[in-house]
């Protein structure tokens, strides 16, 4: 839908690098420059506001909480352009979230 509208990803899934391998370069340059690492204590405010519990963590790829829902942490991830996923539930590398699918090859073609 954002290279649609030729517009970054609103859901920050630029840190998310194996999946950007779908999208054409002028999308992925497009990412890149919207994609910033929030601030871990603005994060960390929205965060406990809406009920998170446990440490509040940003790594190279997401926002890490504890204690939020799905909708919840879709709303953080808008907010601050940036993944945002449950420490009891990680996204796994090459798959798709937590589903147990993912990529065999390095162009993203998805394994049945």
């Amino acid at each position: 839908m954002a290279f649609a509208h030729q517009e970054a990803d609103y859901n920050g899934h630029y840190g998310i690098q194996e999946v950007c391998s779908i999208c054409p370069l002028a999308q992925i340059t497009l990412c890149k420059e919207a994609w910033v690492k929030p601030d871990l204590a603005e994060v960390t405010r929205h965060a406990r506001a809406l009920g998170a519990t446990g440490p509040v963590e940003i790594d190279e790829r997401a926002i890490i909480v504890e204690g939020l829902d799905g909708p919840t942490r879709n709303y953080l991830q808008q907010v601050f352009g940036f993944q945002c996923h449950d420490r009891n539930n990680p996204h796994l590398y090459r798959q798709h979230g937590r589903a147990p699918i993912g990529w065999e090859a390095e162009n993203g073609t998805p394994t049945p």
